[in-house]
């Protein structure tokens, strides 16, 4: 499963960068809107951050068919790299989804809450779709079970070229079980990477490692010892 950052947050990307497996960045007006800065410095540093492989999902804000395809037009000439433009699922974007995949640029079809939803999008020629979990449990709607009939639907039918990519997590139990799903990607905010790799039994392991470690040898590293007996 892909794990990708949602945030424009530049410091917090390049944290997890650092630190995570992440395969890309995903962003949305709100998203953007949040760092109170130029936009075209903003995802000229982001990708900057993650090079040309990671990929890069960048939302429209454009209406129209018309419109969305300018902007993806222009952002993937100005992005370059591994790029793809998020249209919200309505019938213009589903219209600009068909036109962009003819001109070869990479669609993610976003603010999915239905499966008909995804399906429609996967059928425009979408390379991903992105249900909304949490958004899905906070209007009792259970977001696991809709990306699991959206990838079932999907296995179905044999769609291939189309992957899912759910959005909108509150907790590390979401994603578990939209992994056990079969689902394709996550994006999640920095925040929850932490909360993914955290357990208090793997700190208590680690401090008894340290502990028997500093009865014997004290507070020397292997680095420590081996540059001693240099």
């Amino acid at each position: 499963m892909m794990y990708i950052i949602d945030s424009a947050n530049l410091d917090a990307i390049r944290r997890c960068v650092e630190l995570f497996p992440v395969d890309g960045v995903t962003t949305n007006p709100t998203i953007i809107s949040r760092e109170h800065t130029s936009f075209p410095e903003l995802i000229r540093s982001i990708r900057e951050i993650i090079g040309d492989e990671r990929m890069f999902h960048i939302q429209t804000t454009g209406v129209t068919a018309a419109e969305i395809v300018r902007e993806a037009e222009l952002l993937k000439d100005f992005v370059r790299g591994n790029f793809y433009i998020k249209i919200p699922i309505t019938d213009e974007g589903l219209k600009a989804t068909a036109e962009l995949k003819r001109r070869g640029i990479k669609v993610t079809e976003t603010a999915i809450f239905t499966q008909q939803q995804a399906m429609f999008a996967a059928k425009a020629g979408a390379d991903f779709v992105a249900p909304y979990v949490n958004r899905l449990d906070n209007i009792v709607s259970d977001g696991v079970n809709v990306v699991t009939e959206i990838v079932e639907m999907f296995e179905k039918h044999n769609i291939s070229s189309c992957k899912v990519l759910a959005a909108s997590f509150k907790t590390v139990e979401q994603i578990h079980k939209i992994a056990m799903a079969g689902c394709h990607a996550v994006t999640i905010n920095p925040e929850l990477f932490d909360t993914l790799i955290y357990h208090p039994m793997t700190q208590y392991a680690i401090d008894d490692f340290n502990a028997d470690w500093e009865s014997v040898y004290g507070k020397e590293s292997i680095l420590d010892i081996f540059e001693k007996d240099k």
